[in-house]
């Protein structure tokens, strides 16, 4: 009895379309060079491929750290103000331990008030002892606050840093946490080949910020220690820098400063490069509302107080507040044009939590690039030729039936990667070879046990319903082991291993459509063609 295949058919010329699709697009014609610069756009290549930046970074967690409790010893300052509990000084005792506060010159009298203050206001994070005969108290942040805050700063880094390759207008570019190390960062730039520039602006910290100047400038740290009577009180700091606009970088004075900054980088909402009246080179900026409002508040006590600009961790401009300001401004100085545009970039996509620390950089050149993708392409090829023309020699007119659902499979994988904009690595290109020998396999368990049912006098209807039936509990079976372990390689591997499991993984998924669905499909049209009598040529 013949069926009826015509839903069958028109199904699987649907998914064809479809993948088709997914591999071109809607090409601009169709000459071969047409159809690549099509497929190009929709499947782009990887970094071994293509060329490119590959970098490891670490992330200095312990700035991040540093910079939190600098932070929170500001706010102490101002909740013991407020709270009217007078203390001599707050500050960490000891650069070795960033995560460590000290509260000391407290009243003994209003010692109880003072740990209340600290409890409500900070214990959330910090745990809070001390408060007996030497009226001081020590505020270590948390285990669990610390891994916190190591774990944001990554994240935020790896934010900042996307937001900074986004300006470099790469495509495709692979920014993630480094499984292989604590807290380092996987940096993947096709198409890049400019080492330094991509460092000096991914790396960059940009951190600018104004404090308030307590003096200076000396000509160098002694005279500046002299002047604190010979050592740095703990609210404050040496920072060196010019601190004139125009004086070139080899002028080096050097100045004391509030530790905590009036504002940082991470206040500041937009910024733009430009020029001044007199044509030199600047960076106007805006601030944050909140920002904006603390920076009034405090030039607005200030008026004819010095503040200093201080980014990279050196003074670059030292001026006078003549009057109140809010939220804009400018910063002028001698840059070059490279040094002002990537400011106005650090300045606009957010400064770095912490520094990064290079563990490894190279750069993939093109011509490796290529070469990789010739012998990738030809051994793709090769491949399935040789594996094209076994099946037709071995299964006779079958084999054709094999060939249609190989080339099928090869569709549908390129075309989920088309419809993903996905990344083509070298180990992808071993992920399709590989589902090569897989889509073959299921084929081969398929034509097998029907010729064992043609062997036993089966009627070839009956021989290709049990050879599909038996064989298809083993090649569930062999996919689905396959891809728990494509799985696993997806979960823990790095890019390339993942590059070759996702290709993997949908290469099986679509060899189980072709290689039963289809497979099945060819034999019972060809069923439907035979004459009676007439034997499956397999």
């Amino acid at each position: 009895m013949k069926k009826n295949l015509n839903n069958k058919i028109a199904l699987i010329i649907a998914v064809l379309v479809i993948f088709v699709y997914g591999i071109f697009g809607v090409p601009s014609g169709v000459s071969g060079k047409a159809l690549t610069e099509a497929m190009a756009k929709r499947i782009h290549l990887g970094l071994d491929l293509r060329g490119g930046v590959h970098l490891i970074l670490q992330v200095v967690v312990e700035e991040a750290v540093n910079a939190e409790t600098d932070n929170t010893v500001g706010r102490i300052q101002q909740d013991l103000k407020t709270a009217n509990l007078s203390f001599s000084q707050a500050y960490k005792p000891d650069p070795a331990k960033p995560d460590v506060i000290r509260v000391e010159g407290t009243e003994t009298a209003k010692a109880s008030d003072v740990r209340s203050t600290l409890e409500a206001k900070y214990s959330g994070e910090y745990d809070v002892s001390g408060g007996g005969a030497d009226s001081s108290f020590t505020l270590t942040m948390k285990p669990m606050v610390v891994t916190a805050l190591e774990k944001k700063t990554v994240q935020q880094a790896i934010e900042t840093i996307r937001d900074r390759v986004d300006t470099l207008g790469v495509s495709e570019p692979k920014i993630e946490e480094y499984g292989l190390g604590k807290n380092q960062i996987l940096v993947e730039l096709p198409g890049i080949d400019d080492l330094d520039r991509v460092m000096s602006i991914i790396q960059s910290t940009a951190r600018l910020e104004i404090h308030a100047v307590v003096g200076g400038p000396y000509k160098d740290d002694q005279e500046a220690l002299a002047s604190v009577g010979g050592a740095v009180p703990a609210d404050e700091q040496l920072v060196h820098g010019s601190g004139t606009v125009g004086t070139g970088s080899d002028s080096d004075s050097v100045y004391v400063v509030h530790r905590i900054s009036v504002v940082s980088g991470t206040d500041f909402r937009s910024a733009d490069q430009g020029t001044d009246q007199n044509g030199r080179r600047n960076v106007r900026f805006t601030l944050t509302n909140e920002a904006g409002d603390k920076f009034y508040e405090y030039t607005s006590k200030n008026v004819g107080q010095s503040m200093a600009v201080v980014m990279g961790g050196r003074v670059k401009e030292v001026a006078t507040i003549q009057s109140a300001i809010r939220d804009s401004g400018e910063i002028t100085g001698s840059f070059t044009p490279d040094e002002v545009e990537i400011l106005s970039k650090m300045l606009r996509t957010g400064a770095l939590p912490a520094s990064l620390k290079p563990l490894e950089n190279r750069t993939v050149g093109a011509s490796l690039g290529a070469d990789s993708i010739h012998q990738g392409i030809r051994a793709a090829i090769v491949g399935v030729l040789v594996v094209m023309a076994f099946m037709l020699f071995y299964y006779r007119s079958s084999g054709i039936n094999a060939d249609v659902a190989l080339i099928l499979n090869l569709i549908i994988l390129l075309g989920v990667l088309g419809f993903w904009g996905a990344a083509l690595t070298l180990p992808g290109i071993a992920g399709v070879i590989l589902t090569i020998g897989m889509g073959v396999d299921s084929n081969v368990l398929i034509f097998e046990r029907i010729r064992e049912e043609v062997r036993a006098g089966k009627a070839p209807s009956a021989a290709v319903d049990q050879g599909f039936a038996h064989a298809w509990i083993t090649i569930v079976d062999t996919h689905v082991t396959t891809i728990v372990s494509a799985a696993i390689l997806f979960l823990f591997g790095s890019g390339p291993v993942r590059g070759f499991a996702t290709t993997l993984t949908i290469g099986l998924a679509a060899n189980l459509f072709t290689a039963v669905f289809v497979s099945r499909v060819i034999f019972e049209w060809h069923l439907n063609k035979m004459k009676p009598g007439e034997l499956v040529s397999i």
